[in-house]
C-alpha cells in the first residue's frame, strides 16, 4: 500500500509545533514586565499605579438624579434611573440634556441597575440587590424598534446565582449584587458587585426569555465595586466602572482576550480623579473617547456632588494596543506629554522604570511654581490653578529631561 499523504501529515504536525512553540507572555508595552518576544497574551501582564483626569464633565437634569446606566444609541445617549422610574431618558451628546422620556409602560422598576444593547433590542438589568435578598433578578430585553413606538415590545430574562444559599446577609455585606453587564453572541455577561470580598465575578446568562441559573465563569479581584460595563467586540475591549469603599472612583480595562475569557487577557485599573463622585455606568462613541455618568451624592456640609456626565479619553492607554498612531514611551522619548497645549490637565506618561519621580513646573521668570512626584507611568498634573502662559516642565533632579508646555 502506497502512503500518499506524509506531506500533508508533516506540514499538519510542524504547522502545530510552530503554534505551541509559540512565546506565552506579556505583549503590552504599557506594561512593566512587558515582553517584545511574547505572541501569546498569558495575562500575566502587570502595570504601574495610573490616574486620568476628565476632559470635560456636564452637569444633568434634576430627573436623571440616579442615572445607573448609559448607551450610546441613534446620536443620542440613553439612560436611566435607578429608584421606580420606568423612563428611559434620550440625552443630547453636547450638553446632556434630557431631549424627551420615553416611559416604558408594562415594566417595573425594582432596581434597574444597568442597560445594554446589541442589533435588536435593548436589555434593561433589573438585578440591583444591595440587601442579597432578592429572588426575582430578571432583565427586561426590549425591542428597539418599538422605542419610540406607541406599542413597547419586550419579555423577561429571569435568573439566580446558584451559588446563593443565604438571602438573609446584612445590607451592603452580599456578594450576589449587580450593576454592570454587556451581552455577547448567545449571552448575557454579569459582573457582580461584591460588598464582602471587593471582587467581581462574571456570570452567564442566556439572552433569551424564561428562568435561568446563572453560570459562575470566573472572578477577579478589583479592590472595589463594580457598577457599570462597555463592550467593544469587535477590539476585544472592555471597560467597566467602579468605585473604593471609601467613593474614590476607578476604570477597570480589560483587553487583549480572546472569545469570551474576559479575565483572561491584559487587566489595568486607571483611578478617576473625581473624589466622591459614585459613577454609575460608561459608554462609548469611538472606542478611546468614553462617557461616564454619576449619581448625586451629598454628604453635607462637607459633600455634595450633583449627576453628571463625564468625559475621558483612553487614547494614551488603549491606542497602541488598537494600532493608533499614539506615541508610546521609548527609550528614545523617555516621557512624553499630553495634551500640549492645555487648559487644565496634563498627563505625562514616562517608562515604568522611570517611575516614581520628582517634577518642577518653571515660569519664564525661572521660578518654580508647582513641585511634586510622578507615582505612576501615566500621571495627571493639574494645572488649572496656573495662569495662562509658557511654562518648563523639569522631571528629575538631574536637569535631563525639560519639556516647553502652553497653558492656555
Amino acid at each position: 500500500m502506497k502512503i500518499r499523504h506524509i506531506p500533508v501529515l508533516a506540514a499538519f504536525f510542524l504547522s502545530a509545533f510552530q503554534i505551541s512553540a509559540q512565546q506565552a507572555g506579556c505583549p503590552d508595552r504599557l506594561a512593566v514586565n512587558y515582553d517584545p518576544e511574547a505572541i501569546v497574551n498569558d495575562g500575566s501582564c502587570r502595570y504601574n499605579p495610573a490616574n486620568i483626569a476628565p476632559l470635560g464633565s456636564l452637569n444633568l437634569d434634576a430627573e436623571i438624579s440616579e442615572t445607573s446606566g448609559l448607551i450610546f444609541r441613534d446620536n443620542m445617549f440613553w439612560t436611566h434611573n435607578d429608584n421606580t422610574d420606568i423612563n428611559l431618558y434620550a440625552l443630547d451628546t453636547l450638553y446632556g440634556k434630557v431631549i424627551r422620556p420615553y416611559p416604558l409602560t408594562g415594566l417595573t422598576n425594582t432596581d434597574w441597575e444597568e442597560i445594554t444593547q446589541d442589533e435588536n433590542y435593548i436589555y434593561i438589568g433589573d438585578f440591583g440587590n444591595n440587601s442579597g435578598n432578592r429572588t426575582d433578578l430578571k432583565v427586561y430585553r426590549v425591542a428597539r424598534q418599538s422605542i419610540p413606538g406607541n406599542t413597547l415590545q419586550f419579555d423577561s430574562i429571569c435568573f439566580s446565582y446558584p451559588e446563593q444559599v443565604d438571602f438573609d446577609s446584612e445590607s451592603y455585606d452580599s456578594d450576589f449584587d449587580c450593576e454592570a453587564f454587556i451581552v455577547s453572541g448567545d449571552s448575557l455577561y454579569l459582573f457582580t458587585k461584591c460588598w464582602a470580598s471587593n471582587t467581581t465575578t462574571l456570570y452567564s446568562v442566556p439572552k433569551s426569555p424564561g428562568t435561568w441559573d446563572a453560570k459562575m465563569r470566573s472572578s477577579l479581584n478589583v479592590n472595589g465595586l463594580i457598577t457599570g460595563a462597555v463592550y467593544i467586540g469587535e477590539k476585544r475591549v472592555i471597560v467597566l466602572t467602579g468605585y473604593s469603599e471609601k467613593l474614590k472612583p476607578f476604570l477597570y480595562m480589560l483587553y487583549d482576550f480572546t472569545g469570551t475569557g474576559f479575565f483572561d487577557g491584559n487587566k489595568r485599573k486607571i483611578d478617576l480623579l473625581l473624589p466622591y463622585h459614585q459613577v454609575e455606568a460608561i459608554t462609548t462613541t469611538s472606542g478611546t473617547r468614553f462617557f461616564i455618568t454619576n449619581e448625586a451624592f451629598s454628604y453635607e456640609p462637607l459633600i455634595k456632588n450633583r449627576q453628571k456626565i463625564h468625559l475621558v479619553d483612553l487614547r494614551s492607554f488603549l491606542g497602541d494596543y488598537l494600532g493608533l498612531s499614539v506615541p508610546v514611551p521609548d527609550n528614545l522619548n523617555s516621557f512624553i506629554i499630553s495634551p500640549n497645549p492645555t487648559n487644565e490637565y496634563i498627563l505625562v506618561q514616562s517608562l515604568p522604570e522611570l517611575i516614581p519621580a520628582d517634577y518642577f513646573l518653571i515660569n519664564i521668570s525661572g521660578q518654580i511654581v508647582k513641585s511634586g512626584e510622578l507615582e505612576s507611568d501615566s500621571s495627571v498634573v493639574n494645572l488649572s490653578d496656573l495662569s495662562s502662559g509658557i511654562y518648563f516642565l523639569r522631571i528629575g533632579t538631574e536637569k535631563r529631561h525639560a519639556y516647553k508646555i502652553v497653558k492656555e
